[in-house]
């Protein structure tokens, strides 16, 4: 099969090998900047525009992705030369591969190369909506006080150096100060991110930072700028060298970056748009008046269900969530944790068949074709669990209720960041607080609290009795027993699953 580079010159060469964009993308504008053009943001809300776009009445929703740190220059130059196309590569449940080359990208900048022109995008009248793909870190805030972290040097650069800044709330506060000098109207900044309120926390952020930055710029932003809460869900691993030699082989498209996801997809958003949004539910996205239930849902069952899978994957010697949930004691730890903790804390959710969605993420987390590994799943937990786990085990204290599974998974987290397992086996840590974690867990071999002492991450959770039993009874049976074993152990005392 020949093969051809993918690009806008040799798109129609495409058309008979897999799906392509119908629609002219040169009469496509841009409407939507969008941060962080990584896997995910690919696989979902550019994907769910590209299908929009193929209404060709539709012509005012392209997206500029918006590539913002150093280390984006990968992903930034393989766009740029691709003219912002990519293939979506759907692995199935069965194996079979659906592909499509996704158009709906038609413009891509990179803000460490020109930040000025960055600032006068967002600011353009044309544009009516910035979302953003950061990951939980990139909101800058305390996960214990929930308050701005000024101490940031980054933030500390961006205040003394507002037209070359290097974070996301320099370039919004920026964006939104010419936006008002130039008396256009204003925007939607929505968070893609996992985040529970996403909206709210962006909203409180970027608020605290400008009270700082352009005290003089908050009544414009209260007055013409929303910032709607969303839920997002798409299983996005990180593309691997096979996916891209397959492509060019089974297809012929020399696609440097192409992106790989699960079938299942799920996008819940605030219908709150100042000016104007897509009609993203004509191809499946869900616009609701509270989205907080199914946050709380998504959040603390298939993104806590994740680092369940991680943590104790990674401890079992397993390098892909499709391995470790096929465990089947790992797979029962993990349904008794989302029936017996989880569930109860979950309230009712309209709409919702909940027995459905958990027996279902089992099935996602499982598929065999995704591969997705653990070392991308368990990077910065110090992020992820606060907004994952915590809030679960600090709901059932509240109530008085189970936290077994929980505080089990706390104990491995502390073993795990060790950086070794029981096998000998180096593990990969990616965690901004690595150093920090490895000193604590080290220390916690003679004292396990020591690791609950870390205050960004737990707040004041060593001061529950009933969690800090729970705890240390698992963190010595995991050290005495082994993990295999101490799984096995906390599970077979339970009846209840899923």
């Amino acid at each position: 099969m020949v093969t051809y580079t993918l690009n806008n010159k040799n798109l129609s060469q495409f058309k008979d090998r897999v799906s392509i964009p119908l629609y002219d993308r040169s009469k496509v504008k841009t409407g939507i900047v969008h941060v962080g053009i990584g896997g995910f943001h690919r696989a979902h809300q550019a994907f769910y525009t590209d299908q929009l776009l193929h209404d060709k009445s539709i012509t005012d929703w392209g997206i500029c992705g918006v590539a913002l740190l150093d280390f984006d220059t990968k992903i930034y130059k393989t766009l740029k030369e691709q003219d912002g196309l990519y293939t979506l590569i759907v692995k199935e449940l069965d194996g079979t591969l659906t592909k499509r080359i996704i158009g709906s990208i038609v413009e891509c900048l990179y803000a460490p190369e020109n930040p000025i022109k960055v600032i006068e995008k967002m600011a353009s009248p044309d544009v009516k909506i910035i979302t953003l793909t950061i990951t939980e870190g990139g909101y800058n805030y305390n996960e214990v006080t929930g308050d701005f972290n000024f101490e940031n040097p980054e933030i500390q650069h961006d205040l003394k150096n507002p037209k070359a800044p290097k974070t996301i709330f320099g370039y919004l506060t920026q964006a939104l100060k010419l936006r008002k000098e130039l008396n256009l109207k204003g925007v939607s900044i929505q968070s893609c991110d996992n985040i529970q309120g996403n909206g709210h926390v962006a909203k409180k952020m970027l608020m605290s930072y400008i009270k700082i930055a352009e005290p003089e710029l908050v009544d414009w932003v209260e007055n013409n700028v929303s910032f709607p809460n969303a839920m997002v869900d798409r299983i996005t691993p990180a593309t691997a060298q096979s996916d891209i030699v397959d492509l060019s082989e089974s297809s012929g498209i020399d696609d440097s970056w192409p992106v790989v996801c699960e079938p299942f997809k799920q996008w819940v958003i605030e219908d709150d748009f100042v000016s104007g949004r897509p009609t993203w539910e004509t191809v499946g996205a869900q616009f609701v008046k509270d989205v907080v239930p199914y946050e709380k849902m998504k959040l603390s069952l298939l993104n806590a269900g994740h680092s369940v899978l991680g943590i104790l994957g990674d401890l079992f010697g397993y390098s892909t969530i499709d391995e470790a949930v096929n465990n089947p004691d790992i797979s029962s730890f993990l349904r008794i944790y989302m029936g017996n903790e989880v569930t109860p804390i979950l309230g009712s959710l309209e709409g919702v068949n909940l027995k459905n969605y958990k027996f279902s993420l089992i099935q996602r987390f499982g598929n065999r074709y995704i591969k997705d590994q653990i070392d991308r799943i368990c990077s910065q937990s110090s992020a992820k669990i606060p907004i994952f786990i915590l809030p679960t085990i600090n709901a059932q204290i509240k109530q008085n209720g189970v936290i077994n599974h929980a505080a089990f998974i706390i104990a491995a987290w502390a073993i795990y960041s060790v950086g070794v397992n029981e096998f000998g086996k180096a593990l990969l840590i990616k965690d901004v607080m690595k150093t920090t974690l490895k000193q604590k867990a080290i220390a916690s071999k003679n004292n396990p609290t020591i690791f609950l002492g870390i205050e960004s991450v737990f707040g004041k959770l060593k001061e529950s009795k009933i969690f800090v039993d729970a705890y240390t009874t698992s963190y010595n049976k995991i050290l005495k027993n082994g993990i295999e074993k101490s799984v096995k152990d906390i599970n077979s005392n339970i009846l209840n699953e899923i």
